[in-house]
């Protein structure tokens, strides 16, 4: 059995350790907060988007532009990944990653699978798997993305869009279900998928949808403005909802830590009062037997 020293070490170790993780819990309960509260500040604008587009798609005119037409023949097909820039989230990450890895393997023979890598943990996952088309690396985008990085990535990945080099885009991310449940989902941003959607709601209420607008200066130059602006919205979003649960993962497991610190520390506790009972129990048999020993 350890002695008295040595368990008071480890006790006052694993308190310290113990501080670290409840502070850390806090702070992530904090980001997640904030996190959530932008999330709910950005839906009005993006349901107005979708109000917008839902009016001109189910009019009934077919639009000609790249972002809503599905290229003849896919052969380039990019992943944004986005994972956390830290670990001590418990499965958070590594869940992720392997998703995406199923994600590239599943891209059919033919088509070439390409990876945009956010988060410095997507990096040093797959810097080691060569095996893995890897376009760009997007690291250090903080606790809380803003809307000028979300810009910046959005009009990367419109760029490489509409010069051809990728066919479509989609985003791998952890979607927040809740604090304790994040689940990993894969969702086509290019080509936006809405005309369906449009027409599958006209014919839901057995009638072509009518517009309550008129569209000045017309249905294609307003198209031509807020399609951007809806993939801006829809990635800064994404990016957004990973983050929400790349705080709730790391909530929940700081947490746990902080559990398992407290039974630890009883358990240490335990045998700390055992060790110290021993040792006077000790003391006492050695005392009566030199009072024997005097008689």
């Amino acid at each position: 059995m350890a002695n008295m020293r040595d368990i008071r070490r480890r006790i006052k170790s694993v308190a310290s350790t113990q501080k670290i993780t409840k502070a850390m819990k806090m702070v992530s309960a904090a980001k997640l907060r904030k996190t959530q509260s932008t999330l709910v500040a950005i839906r009005p604008y993006s349901d107005k988007i979708q109000e917008v587009m839902d009016h001109l798609l189910a009019g009934g005119e077919k639009y000609d532009t790249p972002f809503l037409q599905p290229r003849d023949e896919v052969k380039n097909i990019l992943y944004i990944v986005i994972a956390g820039d830290r670990g001590l989230c418990g499965g958070y990450n590594i869940n992720l990653l392997r998703f995406a890895e199923e994600q590239l393997k599943a891209v059919p023979e033919g088509k070439k699978g390409e990876m945009l890598l956010i988060g410095n943990k997507t990096y040093e996952h797959f810097r080691t798997r060569p095996q893995f088309n890897v376009m760009d690396v997007f690291t250090n985008i903080g606790d809380a993305p803003n809307v000028s990085q979300g810009k910046a990535l959005s009009d990367y990945v419109i760029k490489k869009y509409l010069d051809g080099e990728v066919d479509e885009v989609h985003v791998v991310y952890s979607r927040f279900v809740s604090v304790l449940t994040q689940v990993p989902d894969c969702q086509q941003v290019l080509p936006i998928q809405q005309i369906e959607k449009a027409e599958a709601e006209a014919d839901g209420n057995g009638m072509q949808a009518e517009t309550d607008y008129i569209f000045e200066p017309g249905g294609k130059e307003i198209l031509d403005v807020i399609l951007p602006k809806y993939v801006d919205s829809s990635i800064y979003r994404l990016l957004l909802e990973a983050k929400a649960g790349e705080h709730g993962a790391r909530m929940t497991a700081m947490d746990s830590a902080t559990d398992n610190a407290s039974e630890l520390i009883d358990k240490l506790t335990l045998s700390l009062n055992r060790a110290r009972q021993a040792q006077i129990t000790t003391e006492i048999t050695e005392i009566v037997g030199g009072a024997a020993a005097l008689e």
